[in-house]
């Protein structure tokens, strides 16, 4: 007979790792629709994490994640014993997303939320020239450069440790602009700016130089302004095993070879 001390919704990727784990916990955990569930758990990689996390973003479920991807940043490890206990005495990380607002050179506006981070890209083989405001305050004139992103402290040793960005502690209240390939300034590598500031992206020679903008899996194409604060009005809840936080993960992080 199959016991939950929690109501468990099993939820899985796509990928044949994933299919099988869940088929596996399946048939030994009562699984219940997320609505009715007290915690979600999520199996995959960092991707299907993502996914989830903006999913049942402001429900109120926390989300356990095991690992059946490749990375697993924010995942914890995979094991079919004892997941009830694992649950109970698994530690809640409430993160804040990005909100993302771009416009389009048709004056089309995007609404987006960020868990990970916020990039903006080239589209063609010309550097972007973008010039950086920072709570209405000119900051760069002219940043030419492949991109430019906006990171969160979870999502600061994803994309923006690719980018030689900072790797930023969870609860910092601090969030890291990174350029990406930056050309002008050369030497420039971005800045810690705090949580609550207002930051504006705007495309110089839009028409020449086309940008697209990135919030976690929104792409929009040929932005000409892109506005990004932090919205603490949602919030999502990420559980991990104590000895496995998401604080530890991010500190190993920092003393990897």
């Amino acid at each position: 007979m199959k016991k939950n001390k929690q109501r468990i919704a099993l939820v899985a990727d796509r990928a044949p790792a994933a299919r099988q784990a869940w088929r596996r916990l399946t048939a030994r955990y009562d699984n219940v629709p997320p609505n009715k569930a007290d915690v979600v758990v999520a199996l995959g990689g960092d991707g299907f994490m993502l996914h989830a996390l903006h999913r049942y973003m402001n429900r109120g479920i926390p989300i356990f994640g095991m690992n059946r991807g490749t990375v697993g940043f924010l995942m914890n490890r995979y094991d079919e014993e004892s997941l009830d206990e694992r649950i109970a005495h698994a530690e809640k990380h409430t993160l804040h997303p990005l909100r993302m607002r771009a416009v389009t050179v048709g004056d089309r506006v995007v609404n987006a939320l960020a868990i990970n981070e916020v990039s903006l890209l080239r589209e063609t083989r010309q550097a972007a020239k973008i010039r950086v405001t920072i709570d209405a305050v000119v900051r760069m004139e002219e940043l030419v450069c492949d991109g430019v992103l906006v990171a969160t402290p979870s999502g600061s040793t994803a994309y923006n440790l690719s980018a030689h960005g900072p790797i930023i502690p969870v609860g910092s209240n601090i969030l890291a602009l990174t350029p990406i390939s930056a050309f002008r300034p050369r030497n420039w590598r971005g800045a810690l700016l705090p949580a609550a500031a207002k930051i504006r992206f705007d495309i110089v020679q839009n028409q020449k130089r086309p940008v697209s903008a990135v919030a976690d899996s929104t792409e929009v194409r040929d932005v000409i302004r892109v506005d990004i604060v932090e919205d603490r009005a949602r919030s999502v809840q990420i559980m991990f095993d104590p000895e496995h936080n998401l604080e530890e993960r991010i500190l190993n992080e920092q003393f990897q070879h």
